[in-house]
Order: structure tokens, then C-alpha cells, then sequence
């Protein structure tokens, strides 16, 4: 670790290291998916390269294609391989730890089966209590469904027939073994199917079983968000509608819909990231403080701010669909001619959206969101915009208008906080400039190798749901945006509307432009601020 930035000293302090979860089997539904290869698998590698995976683990993979443990090890394998070296794989070190991947790879093991049939649980079942020989899991098993999501309910329904969900009967209420299940996004297409979905798995869950998972929040400046606002005696009084004028949440991608066409004609950019990603941001930055840092204080202030929210009203909310256009430096083709995608395709690859939370703290304070694919630049971020200072004070000097303040919290792809606000130029003459103070992790703590999910299933591990979505908070969000899909699929829109690589649909800055001349802040590299 830097001993500090240039200019800054920073107060060493003893790093407090995680312990080693409890011993457990993972049983991976899907294990020869993209989601296994490019995700899971590196994520329990790099647990067990930092001595975070049990000692005592197992790890099962289930799917529905022929092979062995030993052509699905390798297979894995050289999937890692590819990712080592590749920054925007997550792996930034120079070759695989041997000795990390064989503590892994001697731990697994195989079953081939059809996920809706009852046989396969059976040889799952015997999986398990084969791992709780061999490897000392102890009963203790997690079930990642890492499918499509209509086999959510069956695969759930097909455990508990099984009786694979149910726990040991211990002492003071605590299980003898545990069973816990990991769901995947999306979690129901609709208000209404979210409702079923959850209506159907808590008959054979319980809500403390489940973890509905969000990547978003297993990096670590999502988390830190919390410790930015209630550690910090400067920011936390500020951050309300007396100082802040509105917020912007932006998840831009320079990727376009790739090989998934036949999986987002049925989804959209509104369902695949508003109500996960990016009211997993929203909740985050907008709670109140929590009463603990446990899963239920915090999850509790999350719920209250879904809660706080009046559904979005169509009017205020903007879809797109990329054309072809220039996406860094590289020409790409329009969305309705990628792969397994309709030729007059109504979906949406960009949605811009504007949202109250109507409570004490926030009350009438905007809330913008936007995703969208082939942006002119990758970049996740949540940006506060200050209100301005009266420009009174300056009469009779050069400065005639005042330049907002910014606080920007930079989640992906560079981890950081930066400041921006305005001090005199040198010289004789009061003239103003605007200036960003940078705060970038990489620049403090060590970088570590991380795709994103290694927070999140050591969570699951230990049986921390701090960072998992409750049933009750994702029926909030599907109602908060159920209006706007209802409104949208009533009427046809014309698409095309954005060239790729641009910063989205010309309507999206004019919604902000009418609501109190406020404006997007760039995306284009070359034009931000």
C-alpha cells in the first residue's frame, strides 16, 4: 500500500483480515453456462488464492451436458487462463497459482442430468453426502442457480420435493446444517411475476435461505458507499435536499447486446438493469443511516427508501435502441442486426428515467438514471450536484455565473471519489476555476484480482444477506417501474433513435433539459468535465 498520495498523509491502521468461511458444498445449476466459466469458477479461485474458500469445501457442478469432472475441470481451466493478464476480466497477475487451482479442482465433482426431472436431485443428494465424507462439508450446502430464469421456481420446487432444502434441527434456534439458495437476475419479468416467483419459493424456502443476487454490490466502492456517508462527519449533513439539487445515476456500456439477442428481445435494458442494478445504487446512496452495520438494519433502511418511491410516470421516462455508428474507434453494426434479434425489434438497449423519493430528506430532489449499450465509454457512477452558491458576492469582478459542484462516486471500471468545486485563479484579477480533487483506490490499496462476485458468495458462506435483495424490496422496485413498461408496450416506438457511440437519444437530455434546465453530464471522453 502507497504510504500516501502526493500532497495527502494517510493514518495507518492494522487491516483486519476475514476469516475463512464455514465449511460447505456449492452445488452449481448450470455448470457448463458462461455464468460458471466467466464468473463463478474464477471468483471461488481467487478465494482460494487469498485463503478466503474452507478449507473444508466441495464443489459440485450439475448440468444437462455430457462429460466428466475431468473434461469440466479442464474446460475451466483454460477459461481461467484466458482471463489472467486481462484487466477487464479481472485478473491483473501474471500466471495461475498452481497450488490455488489444485486446492480448488481436487474438490470437484460432476453430475450430468435434466434439471426438471426428480432423478438428478437424487445423484445430487448423493454428491453431497459423498462431499460430506470425503472433503468434512458437515451437512452445509449452497445452491447457485446460476440457469435461465424460468427454471428459478422448478429447480426450487425439484430441491424441496428432494428434501435438499431442509435443515438440521440444532440448538438455540440455530440450524445443525444449513441449506442456502443463490437466484440469479432477473428475479421475475414483471411486478406481477416477481410477486409468483417469490410466492412460489418462499413455499419451500425460508426468506433467511435465500440470496438474491446483485454483482453490482460485491464491489468494493459500492460498499464503501455507506462508510463514505456515515463515518464521515462532512458529508452525511449535507446530504439532503437542503444542499443537493439532484442526482445522476449512470450504468454506460461501450458493449452492445453480443450473443445474448435471444435472451434481451425478451428482457430490455429497463429489466435487466433498473430494477437490480441501478436501484441497487439508488438505495445505497439515498437511505438514512442504519441503526447497525447487520443485514437487517441496513436492508431495512433499503426497503424504506423502495418504499418512499411513487412509481415512475411514463412521461418521464425515455427508451432507446442503437443504431450503427463508431464505438472507440471501432464501426458497429445497429441492434436489430445483431445475432437472434427481430428486424423491427421494439426493445430498448437505453432507458433514462427521472424518480422522487418522497420523505423528509429527499423531497423534491430529481433523481436521474440512464443505462444503455455502445456508449461512447464504459462508466458506472453516481454523481450529487450541489446547489449553487448566490454569485452576489462577485459583482464587480470578472466571474459572472458559478459553476455547480460535483461529488462523484466512480464505481467501474476506475474505483474513486472526486470533488469538484471552484478557487480564484492566480493573479491580480478574481477570476474563478473549476478543480477536482481525485480519489482513486488503486492509488491507496493494493489491487487485488476480483470479478465482482468474491464479496458476495464469502457472504453467502458465512450467511451475511447484507448485500441481497429481500422479497419485499423486489416487489417494490418491479412496482415502482411496472407503469413504464405497461405505457411502453401499448405503443410501438421508432427506433433506431441513438447512433452508437453517441451519449443516447437526443430526448433523454431534453427530459432533463425541461425539468429546471438541469443537463446530463457527458459521457463522450473528450467531452468531460
Amino acid at each position: 500500500m502507497p504510504e500516501s498520495a502526493p500532497g495527502f498523509a494517510v493514518e495507518a491502521r492494522p487491516r483486519h483480515e476475514a476469516k475463512p468461511a464455514d465449511p460447505c458444498a456449492m452445488v452449481i445449476f448450470g455448470a457448463g453456462g458462461d455464468l460458471t466459466k466467466r464468473l463463478m469458477v474464477p471468483a471461488l479461485y481467487n478465494l482460494s488464492r487469498t485463503g478466503l474458500l474452507p478449507e473444508k469445501f466441495a464443489l459440485i457442478g450439475v448440468d444437462m451436458a455430457q462429460g466428466t469432472v475431468e473434461s469440466w475441470q479442464a474446460h475451466l481451466l483454460d477459461m481461467l487462463k484466458s482471463f489472467v493478464g486481462n484487466a477487464d476480466g479481472g485478473f491483473q497477475i501474471d500466471g495461475i497459482d498452481e497450488a490455488a487451482w489444485a486446492r480448488l479442482a481436487d474438490k470437484m465433482s460432476y453430475v450430468q442430468g435434466d434439471l426438471t426431472t426428480s432423478d438428478v436431485y437424487e445423484k445430487v443428494r448423493a454428491a453431497l453426502e459423498e462431499a460430506e465424507g470425503s472433503h468434512g462439508t458437515r451437512g452445509n450446502a449452497i445452491f447457485y442457480l446460476a440457469v435461465v430464469s424460468r427454471l428459478f421456481g422448478t429447480v426450487i420446487d425439484r430441491l424441496g420435493e428432494a428434501g435438499l432444502t431442509d435443515e438440521g434441527e440444532g440448538v438455540g434456534g440455530e440450524p445443525s446444517f444449513w441449506r442456502r439458495v443463490v437466484i440469479e437476475k432477473p428475479f421475475g419479468h414483471s411486478q406481477e411475476t416477481a410477486r409468483e416467483l417469490n410466492a412460489r419459493i418462499l413455499r419451500t424456502l425460508k426468506e433467511d435461505q435465500i440470496y438474491r443476487i446483485d454483482h453490482f454490490l460485491g464491489k468494493d466502492t459500492v460498499q464503501s458507499i455507506m462508510a463514505f456517508r456515515f463515518a464521515n462527519g462532512l458529508f452525511e449533513p449535507i446530504w439532503n435536499r437542503d444542499r443537493i439539487d439532484h442526482v445522476q445515476i449512470t450504468v454506460a456500456e461501450t458493449v452492445g447486446v453480443e450473443r445474448r439477442g435471444k435472451f434481451y428481445e425478451e428482457t430490455g435494458a429497463l429489466r435487466d438493469m433498473v430494477p437490480n442494478h441501478v436501484f441497487a445504487l439508488l438505495s445505497m446512496v439515498a437511505m438514512e443511516p442504519p441503526t447497525g452495520f447487520d443485514a437487517a438494519s441496513v436492508r431495512n433502511k433499503k426497503a424504506e427508501v423502495f418504499a418512499a418511491m411513487p412509481a415512475a410516470s411514463p412521461e418521464w421516462a425515455v427508451r432507446g435502441q442503437y443504431g450503427a455508428g463508431v464505438v472507440l474507434g471501432t464501426r458497429t453494426k445497429a441492434y436489430r442486426h445483431e445475432p437472434d434479434v427481430a428486424a423491427d425489434s421494439s426493445t430498448e438497449t437505453y432507458v433514462a428515467m427521472r424518480l422522487e423519493i418522497d420523505n423528509w430528506r429527499w423531497a423534491g430532489v430529481p433523481f436521474y438514471l440512464r443505462t444503455g449499450k455502445h456508449m461512447p465509454q464504459r462508466t458506472t457512477e453516481i454523481a450529487l450536484r450541489f446547489k449553487q452558491a448566490p454569485a452576489a458576492v462577485f459583482q464587480d469582478t470578472p466571474v459572472t455565473s458559478l459553476r455547480p459542484n460535483w461529488l462523484v462516486l466512480n464505481i467501474a471500471p476506475e474505483e474513486g471519489i472526486s470533488l469538484q468545486f471552484e478557487v480564484k485563479c492566480p493573479g491580480p484579477v478574481v477570476d474563478l476555476a473549476a478543480v477536482k480533487m481525485d480519489f482513486r483506490y488503486n492509488n491507496w490499496f493494493p489491487k487485488e484480482p476480483n470479478v465482482g462476485y468474491e464479496t458476495l458468495i464469502y457472504d453467502v458462506m458465512i450467511g451475511d444477506q447484507m448485500l441481497f435483495m429481500r422479497a419485499d424490496m423486489v416487489e417494490e422496485t418491479w412496482r415502482i417501474v411496472q407503469p413504464v413498461l405497461d405505457a411502453w408496450a401499448e405503443k410501438k416506438p421508432d427506433f433506431p433513435n441513438y447512433a452508437s457511440g453517441s451519449d443516447g437519444p437526443e430526448v433523454a437530455n431534453e427530459m432533463v433539459a425541461c425539468d429546471g434546465n438541469r443537463a446530463w453530464r457527458r459521457l463522450s471522453p473528450s467531452m468531460r468535465k
